[in-house]
């Protein structure tokens, strides 16, 4: 039973040891952009930068390619989390999804309200969707400074509530943060991915088939109006979850390929042609049976966590305090406080709810206490809010000061999470 959970523990570890790379990635954005480096900074990222050939090319700025072209490979991998979620995970029944979707649904909709509330007739009131969505690396990972007295049930808890977050913000990205529609470019994508996803019910894969028409559905949304990274949540749905391999004609070839290899116990010498061609096929193997997902995911997690993430907080953290307009606004502290408050009641309301309903219980060795102080972790909502906030507001000012709320919110609501839940597993931890 215990090996189920692997792909979710790697996920985990992952995404909190990637929150450490993005937490350096900021304070660097921050620091260049209030020294004497901030010109030089402003531009690296409106560097423009082509690709294409004379007679047709795609010409996007730095900032753009990581925006648009970079975090394409982020929601894709997104993507392939939601999935593998819904279809094997802690989502692939009604009796583990209730609690998280109910948590979910509450994180998403109390934030909003309040940020309404406290931006009705303002000109930033377009940002709402901002508030909406848990940063799953950085909520993880102060989880992970709190080490293994955590129940794991909390972190999965976390991990997937912070998940169906994400799947929220990219249907809001996708249905009220994209520009006028040419709906016939959608349409030739739409035809791509039904093609696509009738190889998938075949179990077929090949990269050499799903990659270059995945670059051609990006560009046709690209063009389309409709934000290029929602063409990665829609590809990694169609990436199949099986091989269309015989398993026992696999086992087969792998039995001959160990006995060859078992010749070589005691010896020193492996330089033998039958003994590389035994190593050639057990490599095959592992690539012939794995999960076209599972094989991405594993591949394009470590990228994403370690490279892109950090790169995208490197390029949009960079808020200027001493230029002539101050980024602390009143949109930053409705922000800050829809983020927070927002997150508090919806998440631990909705879970209180599902629980004295009995149509959910809480994960083993978890309780309301704990649930209280995860649900603050829920306020911390840096890369999706931040994301977010590029495609609201088209003024420096304004996105400058939705960064800094995003980022003040997001330190309360990661310090005053971590304080809870710390003192909650002290409590538990005390004899009666």
């Amino acid at each position: 039973m215990e090996i189920k959970f692997d792909p979710l523990r790697r996920f985990i570890k992952i995404k909190s040891l990637s929150s450490i790379c993005m937490l350096l990635a900021a304070i660097a954005a921050l620091i260049v952009s209030n020294t004497g480096l901030h010109a030089y900074y402003q531009q690296f990222l409106d560097l423009e930068f082509l690709i294409g050939f004379r007679e047709f090319h795609l010409s996007q700025t730095v900032l753009q390619w990581i925006n648009d072209g970079l975090m394409t490979v982020f929601f894709f991998v997104i993507g392939l989390e939601i999935k593998r979620e819904f279809l094997i995970g802690e989502l692939s029944s009604p009796r583990k999804a209730i609690l998280p979707i109910a948590a979910a649904i509450g994180g998403m909709l109390f934030p909003i309200a309040i940020f309404f509330l406290l931006n009705y007739g303002k000109e930033g009131i377009h940002g709402w969707g901002i508030t909406m969505a848990t940063d799953i690396a950085f909520s993880l990972g102060v989880l992970g400074i709190l080490g293994k007295r955590v129940p794991f049930g909390l972190t999965i808890f976390l991990a997937a509530f912070a998940i169906i977050d994400d799947l929220g913000a990219v249907m809001v990205i996708a249905v009220f943060y994209s520009s006028l529609i040419y709906w016939h470019l959608v349409a030739i994508a739409l035809v791509l991915l039904f093609a696509l996803s009738l190889l998938s019910y075949r179990n077929f894969y090949s990269r050499y088939i799903y990659i270059p028409i995945g670059i051609v559905i990006w560009l046709l949304f690209l063009e389309s109006g409709i934000h290029p990274t929602i063409a990665g949540v829609l590809f990694s749905f169609t990436i199949p979850s099986h091989r269309k391999k015989r398993l026992v004609d696999v086992i087969v070839k792998g039995k001959n390929a160990l006995n060859e290899l078992s010749q070589l116990i005691g010896k020193k010498v492996i330089e033998f042609k039958n003994h590389k061609t035994a190593i050639n096929i057990l490599h095959k193997i592992t690539s012939e049976i794995q999960s076209p997902l599972q094989h991405l995911q594993n591949r394009l997690s470590t990228v994403v966590s370690f490279l892109i993430i950090p790169l995208f907080a490197f390029a949009n953290s960079g808020i200027n305090f001493i230029g002539d307009e101050g980024a602390f606004t009143t949109l930053s502290i409705s922000i800050a406080v829809s983020l927070v408050c927002g997150k508090i009641i919806g998440i631990s309301l909705f879970t209180w709810l599902a629980v004295k309903l009995k149509i959910a219980v809480l994960p083993q060795n978890v309780d309301f206490q704990q649930i209280f102080g995860l649900s603050c972790l829920g306020g911390f909502g840096f890369t999706m809010s931040i994301f977010i906030s590029n495609l609201s507001y088209e003024s420096a000012h304004l996105q400058d000061s939705a960064k800094l709320g995003i980022l003040i919110g997001s330190l309360v609501a990661g310090v005053s999470g971590y304080l809870l839940i710390r003192y909650s597993l002290k409590k538990s931890a005390l004899p009666e």
